[in-house]
C-alpha cells in the first residue's frame, strides 16, 4: 500500500518562532456547506495529514461573508475550529485577518481604526477560544493612491505588546506598506492575491519577502482571477502536459508551482470536501523540473 502523503513533504518554514509545515489549509470554504460536521471532519482530516498552519478571518462566515452563499445559522469558520481542533494540538499555528467585517444588513466592509481593530482581536479570541492569537494580519483595502498602515498596524503591534497577540502580518499589500510596517514591529508574513496565472506584479513582492526572511502567503492560488468562485477548469496545454508527466491533477500542479516559487512560499488552499483536500496535501510532494517550470511561466 502506497505511504499516505503528509503536509510534511512540502518542508518548513519559520513563522516569528513558530515552525510549521509550507502546505496549510485556509478556511474560508468549510463555512459554505450546511453540514457542520463535514466541516469539523476536513479540519480535523487536516491536521492528521500533517497540517500545521491554518488561516482564518471572522469574516469566513456564511451565509453572507465573503462567498456569498449558503443558507440556515450563521457559521463562523473560527467556530468551526474550535469544535474541531480545541484543545488545540502542540505546535498548530492559527492564522486570522483583522480589518474587514460582515455585516448582515450592509454586508462586507472595511473597519480599520484601533478600536474596531481590537474589538476583531477580542472577537477571533472568543471565538477561536484562545487566551492569544498566534499570528494575526492586517487585511487592507489596496488602493492605486500612496496611503499608510502605521495607524493600524500600530494598534495591532500595542494588543501584541500586550500578549493578545503573538505574531503579526500584512493582507493585500504593496512593498511601501511592508517597508512602513516593520519599522512599527517585525512582520512575519506577507499574505497576497498570487496565483499561476494570476501574478499581477507580485513576482517582485516574492523575491523581497524572500530576501528579508518573510513568508509569502499566496491566497486564491487555486482559484487565480474566479477569487471566491472556485477552482479554475480553464488551466491551458502547459499545466495539463505537467499534470499528465506527473500523473497529477491541474490543480496540484498549480499548488505544486506555488510551493516552487520559494522556500519561504507557503501554500494555503482551501476545501470543504476531505477527498480534495487530500488531493491539494499531495501536492506537496510533487516536484517539477527546471524545464516544466519554465513551460509553466511562457503557458
Amino acid at each position: 500500500m502506497p505511504t499516505e502523503i503528509t503536509a510534511a513533504a512540502a518542508g518548513r518554514w519559520t513563522l516569528g518562532d513558530r515552525t510549521v509545515h509550507r502546505m496549510g489549509f485556509g478556511s474560508m470554504r468549510i463555512t459554505a456547506h450546511p453540514d457542520r460536521d463535514r466541516a469539523l471532519r476536513v479540519l480535523r482530516r487536516a491536521v492528521e495529514l500533517g497540517v500545521d498552519h491554518i488561516d482564518t478571518a471572522a469574516f469566513y462566515v456564511s451565509p453572507g461573508g465573503t462567498l456569498k452563499v449558503g443558507t440556515g445559522p450563521a457559521r463562523y469558520a473560527t467556530e468551526l475550529i474550535r469544535a474541531a481542533l480545541a484543545p488545540y494540538p502542540e505546535g498548530l499555528v492559527v492564522a486570522t485577518k483583522v480589518g474587514f467585517r460582515d455585516d448582515p444588513t450592509t454586508g462586507l466592509h472595511e473597519e480599520a481604526s484601533p478600536a474596531q481593530l481590537r474589538a476583531q482581536v477580542e472577537e477571533n479570541l472568543r471565538r477561536l477560544g484562545r487566551d492569544h492569537l498566534d499570528l494575526v494580519n492586517l487585511r487592507i483595502v489596496k488602493r492605486p493612491a500612496p496611503d499608510s498602515v502605521a495607524e493600524r498596524f500600530g494598534a495591532l503591534a500595542e494588543l501584541r505588546d500586550a500578549g493578545l497577540i503573538r505574531h503579526l502580518g500584512l493582507s493585500n499589500v504593496r512593498l511601501d506598506h511592508l517597508d512602513e510596517a516593520q519599522t512599527i514591529a517585525p512582520v512575519v508574513c506577507v499574505q497576497n492575491n498570487y496565483a499561476l496565472d494570476n501574478r499581477g506584479d507580485q513576482d517582485a513582492m516574492v523575491r523581497e519577502c524572500g530576501a528579508r526572511g518573510i513568508a509569502y502567503v499566496p491566497f486564491f492560488s487555486l482559484t487565480g482571477g474566479n477569487r471566491e468562485g472556485g477552482a479554475r477548469t480553464d488551466h491551458g496545454a502547459a499545466v495539463h502536459a505537467v499534470a499528465r508527466a506527473h500523473d497529477a491533477t491541474p490543480q496540484q500542479v498549480r499548488l505544486a508551482w506555488t510551493l516552487h516559487q520559494g522556500p519561504h512560499v507557503l501554500a494555503i488552499p482551501g476545501t470543504g470536501d476531505s477527498a480534495h483536500l487530500a488531493e491539494n496535501v499531495a501536492a506537496a510532494a510533487l516536484r517539477l523540473t527546471p524545464d516544466e517550470l519554465a513551460a509553466l511561466d511562457r503557458r
